[in-house]
């Protein structure tokens, strides 16, 4: 039954990405706390892999040592929460391969050294996707 939810949410990823879409972004900042943002995402995996599109600055800042993060996407029909990993990834082949049109009202393109690519991993899942749930580890 869950393969069936998780393929279902993947879709709804899947539609949620570039600047189209969004979802929140929740980090765990220096003293502790969580801090969520919106954020769109630029690749997708089905729920195992996001990666998104930023800057260095706050957001990366956050992230350090503390690689723990949430991500959720929701609306009135669904919601598809994902607890995992998040490391920033400067590698010019990943910067390339997530890069999106609406990057370039931020950055002059995939080589901009401010710009980089967080690649979050999914740890477990939980989805309420079509009226129904699913929690699980990956």
């Amino acid at each position: 039954m869950n393969e069936d939810i998780i393929a279902r949410a993947s879709g709804i990823i899947s539609r949620n990405i570039g600047d189209s879409g969004y979802c929140a972004l929740a980090l765990i900042d220096g003293d502790g706390y969580p801090h969520a943002s919106t954020i769109s995402p630029a690749k997708t995996s089905g729920i195992r892999v996001i990666h998104f599109c930023t800057g260095f600055g706050a957001r990366t800042a956050k992230i350090g040592d503390r690689a723990k993060a949430s991500v959720c996407f929701n609306s009135p029909e669904y919601n598809v929460t994902l607890d995992g990993t998040i490391e920033i990834v400067t590698d010019p082949a990943v910067k390339r391969d997530a890069w999106y049109d609406a990057m370039s009202a931020h950055f002059s393109g995939p080589e901009d050294p401010g710009y980089c690519v967080l690649r979050f991993t999914t740890e477990r899942y939980s989805l309420f996707v079509d009226l129904k749930e699913a929690r699980g580890t990956i």
